[in-house]
């Protein structure tokens, strides 16, 4: 696997930027028209901002603040952070992509914005994971620590996240300290990417571009799920899954068998396709 940050394929030209932005403000304001008890929360959110950047830092900070952690102290660091490393908003624009283009229910990228805790999660996670590789790691575990609480999503800062994520409705996802997520991944609730024991090190799973991974499934241990797998929902994953199968159950197994697995052409992680494997899953008896 990379030492870095996964990359994507291609990055997010600023004209695409500047597109998703004006689309975000025209959502806002027919909202804000539609629905005037809105309007006040969609200005202060999104219209009285000049860019996504400033929107999104500003909505984390408010989102994560407390008492002892101010929201004016919480907005300079996200802005500062965005500012510094420019890949973390072409970051957030392909994960606002990701909802919208694979979820049903998200109607709008406003929405997605400002209501879905997955994409806030994992935005305010790419800032503790920066934070946590300038050395600045109680900070981030301070980060952490308030996105557990508030998203009910727990990343460890040091985990690394491609682009194109999306954490579907995202309670209870626990990604530990040295977990690998590529690109184009979607990940449901109540999944765990863990370790297996107390033992240090390179201990927790690596998954691949383009993966699928169903609710409650649990991936345990520095294995591979390979580039365009699906997992399951409810499976448990102790070994690797080769790339473009279908792993489902507990103990997990491949669909087609061990040694001639059944191999799919789509990109699960984009697809969203949960169920096609059923009509080869011989032990599937209702």
């Amino acid at each position: 696997m990379p030492t870095g940050l996964p990359k994507a394929n291609s990055s997010v030209a600023p004209d695409d930027q500047g597109w998703l932005w004006t689309q975000i403000k025209a959502e806002a304001r027919r909202d804000a028209e539609l629905e005037p008890a809105l309007a006040s929360y969609l200005y202060s959110t999104i219209l009285s901002h000049s860019s996504l950047v400033r929107s999104l830092s500003f909505h984390l900070g408010n989102k994560l603040c407390s008492s002892t952690l101010l929201s004016t102290l919480l907005y300079d660091l996200f802005l500062n952070a965005f500012s510094f490393d420019p890949s973390l908003c072409s970051a957030a624009v392909a994960d606002l992509r990701a909802a919208r283009e694979r979820d049903p229910a998200c109607v709008s990228y406003s929405h997605c914005l400002l209501n879905y805790k997955g994409f806030l999660a994992c935005q305010a996670h790419r800032v503790a994971h920066l934070l946590w590789r300038q050395s600045r790691q109680p900070l981030a575990l301070a980060l952490h620590s308030r996105i557990a609480d508030v998203f009910a999503v727990d990343i460890h800062p040091a985990a690394r996240i491609g682009k194109g994520i999306l954490f579907d409705h995202a309670t209870g996802v626990v990604v530990g300290e040295t977990a690998v997520i590529g690109n184009n991944v979607s990940i449901l609730h109540h999944v765990t990417l863990g370790g297996t024991g107390k033992v240090g090190g390179d201990r927790h799973p690596k998954i691949g571009d383009g993966v699928l991974i169903g609710a409650g499934a649990t991936i345990l241990g520095n294995i591979k799920i390979g580039e365009g797998a699906k997992v399951g929902a409810g499976s448990v994953v102790l070994i690797d899954v080769p790339p473009q199968t279908t792993a489902v159950g507990n103990p997990a197994r491949l669909v087609g068998g061990k040694e001639k697995p059944s191999k799919h052409e789509d990109v699960p992680g984009e697809s969203m396709d949960h169920t096609s494997f059923i009509s080869e899953w011989s032990d599937y008896i209702i």
